[in-house]
């Protein structure tokens, strides 16, 4: 199977880019399913119920989230009607959850969204809840796992590629919405530790940069907004599984002025 991830779609311009390039993307790299993180999808904050039906609307197969997830009351009951998850590791009883099983070019694929500690709300011990859940999911007869990893701490994204690598198919992570440079594949695991944001790349993560270099200046919080016009990229994973390890994968990145930019991951097995 093929597989794309689209990490923090930033408001209406990442939003943009997914109507413009994805249904062609899916056409010409031969794609049978599309994950995509949707936590700053509405207006940078959270998803509503329009921009949701929007997203899928574009050739999007399940959403996952972050610490943004419940920034729109919308978020609720979508749980129940659609392919959102929230971080599997939010405490018991909190609505919706984090990994789901669909059926993929004949074989079966977990999805499994988690969030990390540094810098985030209170959760459940991430790394304890990707363990059980990835043994689980073995004692189910499912081999092929990916998991969106949302984290501040590079650490810890590493750390879960270490805990999980051989296990799982591919772990990548989201939230910073800066891209990192180590797209690797390590036993038959994909790891990325941020794929970057999909949205304005000519401010700051997305944002307009006033408010940003204001705070840094005095200190004084404000509301961060989304540019009304901005320079946009998409960045997207590709990654070819089989019998739950990846067997290649690479990301594009493409710009809004028609570039595209290929980079492998590298095998070090």
């Amino acid at each position: 199977m093929k597989i794309a991830f689209i990490g923090d779609i930033v408001g209406r311009p990442g939003r943009d880019m997914i109507k413009n390039y994805l249904p062609k993307l899916k056409e010409e790299h031969n794609i049978d399913f599309v994950i995509a993180n949707y936590e700053n999808a509405s207006h940078g904050f959270g998803l509503t119920l329009k921009n949701c039906n929007e997203l899928f609307s574009y050739g999007i197969d399940v959403m996952s989230g972050g610490n943004h997830s419940w920034d729109k009351k919308d978020i609720i009951p979508l749980f129940e009607t659609h392919e959102i998850l929230r971080p599997h590791n939010y405490p018991e009883g909190v609505e919706g959850t984090g990994c789901k099983v669909y059926d993929v070019a004949g074989e079966k694929l977990a999805v499994l969204n988690l969030m990390g500690h540094y810098s985030m709300p209170y959760t459940d011990n991430a790394f304890r809840c990707a363990q059980t859940n990835v043994e689980r999911l073995h004692s189910e007869g499912v081999a092929n796992i990916f998991i969106d990893f949302h984290a501040e701490a590079t650490s810890e994204k590493r750390a879960m590629m270490m805990l999980l690598q051989g296990s799982v198919s591919g772990i990548i992570g989201t939230h910073t919405h800066v891209s990192t440079d180590d797209f690797q594949i390590v036993k038959g695991t994909a790891y990325l530790t941020d794929i970057g944001l999909s949205g304005c790349r000519d401010n700051v993560i997305g944002m307009d940069s006033k408010q940003p270099l204001k705070q840094f200046l005095t200190g004084m919080k404000g509301h961060f907004d989304i540019p009304k016009k901005c320079k946009k990229i998409l960045q997207i994973a590709v990654l070819t599984i089989e019998n739950g390890g990846c067997k290649s994968a690479y990301k594009l990145k493409i710009f809004d002025d028609s570039r595209v930019i290929q980079s492998d991951a590298w095998l070090d097995d």
